[in-house]
């Protein structure tokens, strides 16, 4: 597989990627209310700058921690929005 980034900058993006994760994981321990949009939204973007990094720097065992942690986040993401629209409605 041909990638088109560098090993520098996919390690650039794997560190943003990490920064997401480290900051939603820091914002669910600081908040009075936390907004679970918000939380599930940085750790899916987080999850998926990580696994664009690890597309270049490949892991397996990461890799698939990735996937699952973007699943999940998806899946909160998901509950999150329809819990707020019918809140709403």
């Amino acid at each position: 597989m041909t990638s088109y980034l560098t090993p520098f900058a996919a390690d650039l993006i794997g560190f943003a990627g990490s920064f997401c994760i480290i900051a939603a994981y820091a914002y669910s321990n600081i908040s009075k209310a936390m907004d679970m949009i918000a939380f599930n939204l940085i750790n899916l973007i987080g999850a998926a700058l990580l696994t664009v990094s690890l597309t270049v720097n490949f892991n397996l065992p990461t890799m698939v921690l990735e996937v699952v942690w973007m699943t999940i986040a998806l899946l909160g993401l998901l509950r999150a929005v329809a819990a707020r629209r019918k809140v709403s409605a």
